[in-house]
C-alpha cells in the first residue's frame, strides 16, 4: 500500500547533529559573554504551527512539538515540555546533551532559578516573548541571582547556517459570503471597541485576528490558512497592514487597498516609533504581542496597554453564514470519515493495515471532495500502546500494524473553503475486552452529558468540565487534558478565548465552536477519545426563569457500538445515542458509495433494540 500523504510527513526527527548545534550556540554566548540562551518553541507571532524559518527549537535540539521551551547554559541545557511530550521530548533529543525536564515537575523559571550562576546574563529574543513570560523569566533570574538581557539577533539564527527563507505564501481574498460580513463592516467594530476602551490604536500581531479582520487568508504555516504580517489599527483613520508585497497579488491587492494602507513588514518599527511620538495609548494583545512591539512604542514617548486584542472575542462567536459553512464542512466530512470507518472495518481484522496507512487512505477519502485545502492538523493515528499517548504523531519509525484484539485511535481535521472539522473514533479491532466497553463507555457517558447539556448564559467551560469527568471520577478513572477547544471558520482547529476545561475563564456565547472530547488512557495498553464538533446556541427549556444555553452537535460519523456496553448508558443516554445514529445515517447515506451505505445501516442500528453489535 502507498503511504504518501499530500498534507503530512511520517519521517522520523533526528537529534544526530544536537550536540554540535548546541556547542555552536554556546561559542555564540560566551563571545558575547552570556551565560544561557532562552528558545522557546515560538515565532514572532505566538502561533501554535509556525513556518520552518521560526522551527529554533526542533533545529537546535530535534524536538518537534508544538510547545517546549529549551534554556541553554554554558554547561548544562534542559528542555521542558509538558505533559503532552513528556515521552516524544525523551526519544527525539540527544539526552547526553539537553535534559527533558516535565512541566509538571519543574517549570522553566524554576530551572533557571536553580541553574543559573548568579551574575550571569541569560539572553533572549524579544520577539519570541511575552510581556508576562519575560516578566516571569526576570524574577527568575533575579532569584538566581542573574538577570535577563535582550539580544539584537536570535543566537539560533546566527548559527543555523541553511536557515529556510521566510514564506511567501499568496494572499487570498476570504469571500463575503462565507465571512458573512465585510471587512470594513469588522473595522468598524474593532474601532468601536476601541473607542469604549479610550485606546488610540491597537497593533494586532495575532495572524489569526489579521485574516477575521480583513477577510484574507493565506498559506505561510501548516494546517491553518494564515497571511504572516501585522497591522496597526487606529481608532480614527485608515488602518495600515504590514505584509510582504511579493505574497500580495493582484485580486487581494483589490480588496485590501480599499481598507488600509499597505506597507513591508520592515516598516513595521517606524510605524511604533510614530504612534510613540503622537503619544498614542497603544493595545499590544497580551497573548501574542512580542515585547518589542510594546518596548519601540514606549521607547518613543507612547503609552502601552497590555491587554486582550479585542478582535479574539469577535472572532470566537460565529455568524450566520460561518455557522451555515462549517455545517456544510461536517457533512462533507462526515461522509469522508464514514467511508473511512467502513474501510477500516473491512481490512483491519486481517491485521495488515498500519497507522501511516490509515492516515493515507483518510486524507485520501477527504481529497476526493475536492474541497479539502489542508488538514487541521498532522493526524494522531494510534494502535494499542500508541493510542495512550495522547498527542502521539506516527513516523516510519514508530509505525505499528492495527491488530485484532486492540483498540485503534484516530484523531484527525480538515480544512474546507467553509469551515474547520476536528473528529476523533476508537475503534475496537477484533473483540474488546470487557475492560476496554466499560471505559470506552464511561468515556462516551461524559460525551452524551457535554452534547445534552443545558446552561445559563454566562456559563465557563470550567465550570462544565466536570459534566465529562463523572462517569470516569465514580470508577476512580480521569483524563489529563481539557474536554474541549474553541475552533475557527476556515482558521485554527485550536481557538480562543473558548475551551471546556478546568482553566476554561471565558463564557460560552451562542456562534461559538468548540470540541467535546473526552477521553481515557491506560499507560502502554490502549486509548480513547470521542471527538465531536458543538455549537453554543440558545436553548428554550418551558417554564425556565433565564436565558439558557446548549449545544448543537456538528460533527456526522458512526461511534462504534461494539465498544458500548449498554447497560451502563441510561435511557436518556441509549435516546441520543441511537437519535445521533439515526440522524447520521440520514445525512450521510446518499453521499456514500453502496458498500459504505450496508457497512453504516449496521453500524447506526438503534442500541435499543437489543441487537448485538459485532466487532
Amino acid at each position: 500500500m502507498s503511504q504518501t500523504a499530500r498534507f503530512q510527513s511520517f519521517e522520523d526527527p533526528s537529534h544526530r547533529e544536537g550536540a554540535a548545534r548546541i556547542a555552536a550556540l554556546r561559542a555564540a554566548m560566551a563571545q558575547r559573554g552570556l551565560a544561557g540562551f532562552v528558545v522557546p518553541r515560538a515565532d514572532e507571532h505566538q502561533s501554535e504551527y509556525v513556518p520552518p524559518n521560526a522551527e529554533r527549537l526542533a533545529w537546535l535540539t530535534g524536538f518537534t512539538g508544538s510547545a517546549g521551551t529549551a534554556v541553554v547554559l554554558a554547561d548544562k541545557a534542559a528542555l521542558v515540555v509538558d505533559g503532552r511530550y513528556t515521552l516524544q521530548a525523551g526519544e527525539q533529543v540527544d539526552t547526553a546533551v539537553v535534559t527533558p525536564v516535565p512541566l509538571a515537575e519543574t517549570s522553566v523559571e524554576a530551572w533557571i532559578e536553580a541553574n543559573l550562576p548568579a551574575g550571569g546574563v541569560l539572553a533572549y529574543d524579544p520577539w519570541l516573548h511575552t510581556a508576562d513570560g519575560l516578566a516571569r523569566l526576570e524574577r527568575a533570574a533575579a532569584a538566581a541571582g542573574g538577570r535577563v538581557e535582550p539580544t539584537s539577533l536570535n543566537l539560533v539564527d546566527l548559527v543555523w547556517i541553511d536557515r529556510p527563507a521566510a514564506p511567501r505564501a499568496p494572499v487570498v481574498p476570504h469571500p463575503e459570503h462565507l465571512s458573512g460580513e465585510a471587512a470594513a463592516a469588522k473595522l468598524d467594530r474593532v474601532r468601536a471597541a476601541l473607542a469604549r476602551a479610550r485606546l488610540d490604536a491597537l497593533v494586532v500581531s495575532d495572524p489569526h485576528n489579521l485574516a477575521w479582520a480583513f477577510n484574507i487568508r493565506g498559506g505561510d504555516v501548516a494546517h491553518t490558512p494564515l497571511p504572516l504580517g501585522y497591522a496597526v489599527i487606529p481608532r480614527e483613520g485608515r488602518p495600515r497592514l504590514f505584509l510582504d508585497p511579493g505574497k500580495v497579488g493582484t485580486e487581494a491587492a483589490a480588496a485590501l487597498d480599499g481598507l488600509a494602507d499597505r506597507d513591508e513588514p520592515g516598516a513595521l518599527p517606524d510605524a511604533l516609533d510614530a504612534l510613540g511620538a503622537a503619544k498614542a495609548r497603544v493595545r499590544i494583545d497580551a497573548a501574542t504581542g512580542a515585547v518589542a512591539l510594546g518596548r519601540r512604542v514606549e521607547a518613543a514617548g507612547g503609552s502601552l496597554d497590555v491587554g486582550p486584542d479585542p478582535i479574539t472575542a469577535m472572532k470566537a462567536v460565529k455568524n450566520a453564514a460561518e455557522i451555515a459553512g462549517s455545517r456544510a464542512a461536517h457533512v462533507r466530512d462526515g461522509a469522508a470519515v464514514t467511508r473511512f470507518l467502513a474501510w477500516l472495518a473491512r481490512e483491519a481484522p486481517g491485521g495488515a493495515i498500519s497507522e501511516i496507512d490509515a492516515v493515507v487512505r483518510l486524507e485520501a477519502f477527504r481529497a476526493e471532495s475536492n474541497a479539502l485545502r489542508e488538514v487541521a492538523f498532522p493526524t494522531i493515528s494510534g494502535s494499542g500502546p500508541n493510542g495512550a499517548i495522547v498527542h502521539y504523531r506516527v513516523t516510519r519509525g514508530t509505525d505499528r500494524r492495527v491488530q485484532p484484539g486492540e483498540l485503534f485511535l484516530i484523531d484527525s481535521g480538515a480544512q474546507y473553503g467553509d469551515g474547520t472539522t476536528d473528529i476523533t473514533r476508537t475503534v475496537a479491532v477484533g473483540t474488546p475486552s470487557a475492560e476496554m466497553r466499560d471505559r470506552f463507555t464511561r468515556v462516551l457517558k461524559g460525551h452524551i452529558a457535554i452534547a445534552t447539556a443545558s446552561f445559563p448564559r454566562g456559563t465557563t467551560g470550567a465550570q462544565i468540565d466536570a459534566f465529562a469527568r463523572r462517569p470516569l471520577w465514580e470508577a476512580g478513572l480521569d483524563f489529563d487534558h481539557g474536554t474541549g477547544h474553541g475552533v475557527g471558520a476556515f482558521l485554527s482547529v485550536h481557538e480562543g478565548p473558548q475551551r471546556i476545561a478546568k482553566t476554561g475563564t471565558a463564557a460560552l456565547q451562542p456562534g461559538m465552536i468548540v470540541s467535546n472530547e473526552p477521553g481515557y488512557y491506560k499507560p502502554r495498553a490502549f486509548g480513547i477519545r470521542i471527538e465531536n464538533l458543538v455549537l453554543v446556541e440558545e436553548r428554550e427549556i418551558p417554564g425556565g426563569e433565564r436565558p439558557m444555553l446548549g449545544f448543537e452537535t456538528l460533527t456526522l460519523a458512526p461511534i462504534d457500538l461494539a465498544l458500548v456496553a449498554p447497560d451502563l448508558l441510561t435511557r436518556e443516554e441509549t435516546a441520543w445515542l441511537d437519535a445521533y445514529h439515526a440522524r447520521v445515517r440520514e445525512t450521510v447515506s446518499d453521499l456514500v458509495d453502496a458498500e459504505t451505505r450496508a457497512w453504516l445501516a449496521e453500524a447506526t442500528q438503534p442500541v435499543s433494540s437489543g441487537v448485538r453489535h459485532p466487532a
